[in-house]
C-alpha cells in the first residue's frame, strides 16, 4: 500500500510543492530545517490542507481538492510521533495507551495497550504517570500509543531529537523492529544523517519547499557533499 501525494500548499511566504510516491517500508523524511518535512507531514495527517492537490494512501484518498474530498484526521487511521510525545499528564502510561487502543470495550483496550508497552519495553511503566518518566521512556509510551490504534500509516516527526545520543540509538532500532513488524507504510524526519544511515529503506529528499525526489540510503548520503544540494523545516 503506497502514499500518493501531489499537493500544493502556501504558509505566509513559504510554498510547499510535493510530488511523489512512497512504497512500503520505512521512508526517511530528510532535509535541514526550514525545507518543509513538518508541513508535509500535517497536510498527509489532515491537521493542515492542501491549497490544492490529492493525498491518497492505497485505495483510500485522504484528500483531493479537486473532487472537494477532505478526511478528517481521525478517519485516516494515522499513528503519530512528535519530538514532544504530548501524553496526557493525569492519565497513568497505560491509560496513554489504553484511551489510543482499538477495541470494543475498556478491557480489550487495556490488554492491547498492556502487550504494547511490552513491546516497547516499558511494561513496568504501566503505572507511572508521565511526570515521572525520562525523555526516552516517554518517546517509548509515544511509540506504543502510535501502535495502539492499529494504524494503516505512521508519521514520526523527529521523535528523538531532543535525546541524548545513546538512548537515540537504543529507540532507532526499536523503531526499526516495530515497522517490521507492524507493515505499515512509515515516514521519519529527520535531518540527522545518522538516522538517515541507520533506518531508512527509502529516502524522500526535501529542499526549500520542494518535496519530490525519491532516492536509496547511498545516494541521499551523498548529496550531502554536494553544496548545490546543501540547502536548508
Amino acid at each position: 500500500m503506497s502514499l500518493a501525494v501531489d499537493v500544493r500548499a502556501t504558509i505566509g511566504e513559504f510554498r510547499l510543492d510535493a510530488r511523489f510516491a512512497l512504497p512500503e517500508g520505512l521512508t526517511v523524511l530528510f532535509g535541514p530545517s526550514g525545507a518543509g518535512k513538518t508541513r508535509l507531514l500535517r497536510l498527509v495527517a489532515g491537521l493542515d490542507a492542501p491549497a490544492e492537490g490529492r493525498i491518497g494512501l492505497g485505495p483510500t484518498v485522504f484528500a483531493d481538492t479537486a473532487a472537494g474530498t477532505a478526511l478528517a484526521p481521525h478517519r485516516r487511521r494515522i499513528g503519530m510521533v512528535f519530538q514532544e510525545p504530548y501524553l496526557l499528564p493525569h492519565r497513568t502510561v497505560a491509560g496513554n495507551v489504553a484511551l489510543a487502543a482499538s477495541g470494543a470495550g475498556r478491557a480489550e483496550r487495556r490488554e492491547r495497550a498492556e502487550e504494547l508497552l511490552a513491546r516497547v519495553d516499558a511494561a513496568a511503566l504501566a503505572a507511572r504517570r508521565p511526570s515521572e518518566l525520562s525523555g526516552g521512556q516517554r518517546q517509548r509510551v509515544a511509540l506504543a500509543r502510535a501502535l495502539a490504534g492499529q494504524p494503516r500509516l505512521l508519521l514520526l516527526d523527529e521523535p528523538f531529537g531532543a535525546l541524548d545520543v545513546p538512548v537515540r540509538r537504543q529507540l532507532r532500532a526499536l523503531v526499526r523492529s516495530l515497522v517490521d513488524e507492524a507493515g505499515v507504510p512509515t515516514v521519519f524526519v529527520t535531518h540527522d544523517p545518522a538516522e538517515l544511515a541507520a533506518l531508512a529503506d527509502q529516502v524522500l529528499l526535501a529542499a526549500d519547499g520542494d518535496v519530490s525526489v525519491v532516492t536509496d540510503t547511498a545516494t541521499a548520503l551523498a548529496r550531502l557533499d554536494d553544496p548545490v544540494d546543501g540547502a536548508g523545516a
